[in-house]
């Protein structure tokens, strides 16, 4: 017989999840009586410390071969890993985690974390749907004045072919061919937008600078001319909000690009007041860079005079673009920046607009990151709203692509509903590709890895898209369906495949579009913008494994059935689904389909 614990159910630890700070938790052990307990304690280590907490669990009662033994503990903020220790009357033994199960002197600790009573996330990004824009690539209206544009470049003559991928004749790829995609051409596509269902615009970096990508600021209180003025951003948030969206930028503040001006007199003025903002370890040639790239000098974040010009003075970056018509930011490689400027980007970012949102970029459970050696605090100390939900995607896609039953989606789910407070998770960024990875179509049939030659004259076959068509239908279903703000990277609407940098970030295919896909879509965004329990209602999963995934909503019932047998998901009426038909009362999902259904009362 072995002891009892499962952090997930309420009967062994009430409440579920993510504890605020100070609040009373109920913890209980079921323990066979031949082990002969006296008395137990739980044993918390809070993390990134040498901080130990214990507090006792005594006996309570009896039910059947065992003994329950039961107490509470009340935690100060912070992130814990927790076991127990049964004493008997020879000694004692630890009591660890083996998955769902418990086992003896050796497993893994439990996770719980106590955050901030006062911690709020915005309302409007709760289970919003976002739209991630890559600018240069999406639409382009008139002509954008280029004085000012960093030197040299080059545009494309015809929208829509590859983008620049060989080597230059120095063997460098530099990111600096353009199309000229505007701020202006997404303003005029915002009607299209409306109608597809978006609530956030996501822009990848809008800051003066030489790449494409524009991750190598140049001048980061400047929009790039190629993508028009700050009369024209205005005019772009202005339109967005009158259309109910809202607009969050891409804020780099790890690194700058190496044609900043600031890093120019850094490494040219040996008085420069600018030579302690970057990390020269033998000046002026010699100094820290974003993963060895020379092109991408890093900010030294301890120094103040950055940060007034960051964050604190009154045309701050972070609050001058605010004041402009912006909502929020998505922090760049936000593990490589230090909490107290997180916590102060935070702080800042609220007093100049309340609802603003704060997102970061993590590839790994954020509860518990370590980054090069330091706990980061983003959910114990109220930092990040929201992170970029990789490990959900990463999971979606096993599931979709048959590399999963669904047990491994089911565990990485409720890994992030105990691990994430409720109010990050309803607002963490659901997505299935970025302008980091290669397009979803091509992943879901195992294309999109191999080097560029090959990537760049490579199309999917008709077998090969059908596939992945179908694929994409139920990886998105479940991306819309599960917890969390569901991200469209441009162009994954309409069919787009490619493989990685830069045949992912071609030009959105005006006018050639998948309309079977785009419908598909469109359907996923209304039923979200319509079912409220889609965007903040509880989750309960109810099946996993043998190829197939259902869970609750509140009133919702939702399945996806990837094995070769019919399901009868249940009763109820359905909502939208493929695949799936209404018998009665009844909904039946055929193999590779998948439902929404709403419960009968």
């Amino acid at each position: 017989m072995r002891i009892l614990f499962n952090s997930k159910l309420t009967e062994y630890k009430d409440p579920f999840g993510v504890l605020t700070e100070d609040e009373s938790c109920r913890l209980r052990l079921d323990i066979p009586r031949e082990v002969g307990a006296l008395r137990a304690e739980v044993v918390l280590e809070e993390a990134g410390t040498d901080h130990i907490l214990t507090f006792p669990m005594n006996l309570a009662g009896e039910i059947g071969e065992y003994q329950y033994f039961k107490g509470k503990i009340r935690l100060p903020r912070g992130l814990y890993f927790y076991y127990f220790r049964i004493y008997k009357p020879n000694g004692s033994f630890r009591l660890f985690k083996q998955g769902d199960d418990t086992n003896m002197e050796a497993g893994d600790r439990w996770q719980v974390s106590a955050i901030p009573k006062d911690a709020v996330v915005p309302e409007w990004a709760k289970g919003a749907v976002i739209y991630q824009i890559y600018p240069d690539r999406f639409y382009k209206a008139g002509e954008c004045d280029l004085t000012g544009k960093i030197e040299p470049y080059t545009v494309h003559e015809n929208w829509g072919e590859l983008p620049d991928w060989k080597p230059n004749e120095h063997g460098e790829i530099t990111n600096s061919d353009f199309f000229g995609g505007n701020l202006r051409g997404i303003q005029e596509k915002l009607p299209y937008l409306k109608e597809l269902g978006v609530d956030i615009i996501y822009l990848n970096p809008i800051f003066q600078a030489w790449s494409n990508h524009r991750y190598d600021t140049a001048d980061y209180k400047m929009i790039d001319p190629m993508l028009g003025t700050e009369e024209d951003f205005n005019a772009l948030c202005e339109a967005a909000h009158e259309m109910g969206m809202h607009v969050i930028l891409d804020g780099v503040f790890s690194h700058t690009g190496d044609r900043n001006p600031i890093f120019k007199d850094a490494v040219s003025n040996p008085d420069s007041p600018y030579r302690k903002w970057y990390q020269f370890m033998n000046w002026p040639k010699v100094y820290q860079s974003w993963w060895g790239i020379t092109t991408l000098p890093c900010f030294d974040k301890t120094q103040p005079e950055l940060m007034d010009y960051l964050i604190h003075d009154e045309d701050s970056v972070v609050a001058r673009w605010l004041k402009k018509g912006a909502d929020g930011w998505r922090l760049d490689v936000v593990d490589e920046l230090p909490d107290a400027m997180v916590h102060a980007m935070k702080q800042r970012i609220r007093e100049v607009k309340p609802d603003a949102l704060l997102l970061g970029e993590v590839w790994e459970d954020a509860s518990n990151k370590v980054a090069y050696g330091v706990q980061k605090r983003y959910f114990v100390d109220g930092e990040l709203d929201s992170v970029m939900n990789y490990p959900l995607k990463n999971a979606i896609l096993a599931y979709a692509s048959g590399k999963d039953d669904g047990m491994g989606l089911k565990n990485t789910l409720e890994m992030l509903l105990e691990n994430y407070p409720k109010d990050v998770l309803d607002c963490c960024m659901s997505l299935l590709s970025t302008h980091d990875t290669a397009r979803i179509l091509s992943v879901l049939v195992g294309v999109g890895e191999a080097g560029r030659e090959v990537e760049a004259v490579r199309r999917l076959s008709p077998e090969q898209r059908e596939l992945a068509e179908d694929r994409l239908k139920l990886a998105s279903f479940l991306q819309f369906t599960l917890p969390g703000a569901p991200s469209i990277y441009y162009a994954d609407e309409t069919g787009m495949e490619g493989g990685k940098d830069p045949f992912n970030r071609k030009c959105y295919p005006w006018g050639n579009e998948d309309p079977e896909l785009m419908a598909h879509f469109r359907a996923l965004c209304k039923l979200r913008r319509e079912e409220q329990a889609l965007r903040t209602g509880n989750l309960k999963v109810i099946e996993a494994g043998k190829n197939r995934f259902g869970f609750l909503r509140e009133d919702l019932l939702i399945g996806t059935n990837r094995s070769t047998r019919y399901w009868v998901l249940g009763e109820g009426k359905l909502l939208y689904g493929v695949g799936a038909t209404q018998s009665e009362d009844r909904v039946i999902i055929a193999p590779n389909g998948f439902a929404v259904i709403r419960r009968e009362p």
